[in-house]
C-alpha cells in the first residue's frame, strides 16, 4: 500500500478519532477493491467447479479442478444453477482425433444438405414422369444433329471417292503410276472419312450415357414424387408412371 501524503495525514490528524477511523476504512475497501476484481476474472471468486473423480469422491472448488481434467466437470452458480459444462481436457492425439471427427461431421451435413437442394432441383426441373421423357427426348435429340451432321458428311466424302476411283482405273495395272496429286486426294478422303464415323461413334457412346443418366434420375424421381404423392394425399398424385420408359432409344 502507499503511503498517504504528508499532507492528507496532517488533515487526518486534526480531524476526530471516530472521523478518521471511518475514512481509513473505506481508503482500504477501495485499495482492495480491484484485488477482489481480479479474483473475479481468474475465476477465484464466484464460481463453484464439481465434479466425481476416477475414485469415486465427488469434489468441489471455486475453480476447475485438476483431478477431474480427464472428465468432465461443472461449473455453478452461487445459487447452484449449472453455468457450464466442461469436458475433459484431451491430449494432443485425442484433440486431433476429435478434430477430425467434426470435421468429418461437417462434411455429413453438408452433403446431407447439398442432397437435399439437388433433389428439390430435380423434382422442380421434372415435376411428372412426362417432362422427364420430354428432357430425355431433347437431350438425346442434341447428339442426333450430330451424327445427322457428320453422316451427311460421309456422304459427301463418298461421292468425291467415287470420283477419285474412277480416275484410278486408268491405272489399275499399276496404281503407282498414278499422278501423286490423286493419291494424296484419296488418302485424305480415307482419313476424313474415319474422323467423321468416330464422331458419330462418339455420340452413340453419349447416347448411351444420356440414357444412363436419365435411368438413374427416374429411380430417385418416382421416390421423390411417391413422397409428394403421400404428403398432399390423392388429389395431388403425380401423373402415372410408365414403368421401364426411355423416351427416344
Amino acid at each position: 500500500m502507499n503511503p498517504l501524503h504528508p499532507r492528507l495525514f496532517r488533515q487526518l490528524a486534526a480531524r476526530p478519532a471516530r472521523f478518521c477511523a471511518g475514512w481509513a476504512a473505506a481508503a482500504l475497501l477501495a485499495l482492495g477493491a480491484p484485488h477482489a476484481q481480479a479474483q473475479q476474472q481468474t475465476g477465484s471468486v464466484g464460481g463453484i467447479y464439481t465434479c466425481v473423480d476416477a475414485q469415486g469422491r465427488r469434489l468441489t472448488s471455486d475453480r476447475p479442478i485438476m483431478a477431474c481434467n480427464d472428465r468432465e466437470q461443472r461449473e455453478l452458480s452461487r445459487s447452484g444453477t449449472v453455468v457450464r459444462v466442461i469436458g475433459p481436457t484431451l491430449t494432443p492425439k485425442e484433440r486431433e482425433a476429435e478434430e477430425a471427427r467434426q470435421r468429418q461431421a461437417e462434411l455429413d451435413r453438408q452433403r446431407g444438405r447439398d442432397a437435399i437442394r439437388r433433389d428439390e432441383a430435380l423434382v422442380n426441373r421434372y415435376p411428372n414422369q412426362a417432362a422427364h421423357d420430354d428432357g430425355r427426348k431433347k437431350a438425346l435429340a442434341q447428339t442426333q444433329v450430330v451424327v445427322n451432321a457428320a453422316q451427311a458428311r460421309i456422304d459427301d466424302l463418298k461421292a468425291e471417292r467415287k470420283g477419285l476411283d474412277e480416275e484410278m482405273e486408268f491405272y489399275k495395272k499399276d496404281r503407282s503410276k498414278a499422278p501423286a496429286k490423286v493419291r494424296q486426294a484419296i488418302e485424305t478422303n480415307a482419313e476424313a472419312i474415319a474422323v467423321q464415323e468416330r464422331a458419330i461413334g462418339a455420340q452413340q457412346a453419349e447416347r448411351d450415357r444420356i440414357n444412363a443418366a436419365f435411368d438413374e434420375q427416374l429411380v430417385r424421381l418416382r421416390q421423390l414424387w411417391q413422397a409428394q404423392s403421400s404428403a398432399a394425399g390423392p388429389a395431388s398424385a403425380p401423373a402415372a408412371v410408365r414403368p421401364g420408359s426411355r423416351a427416344g432409344r
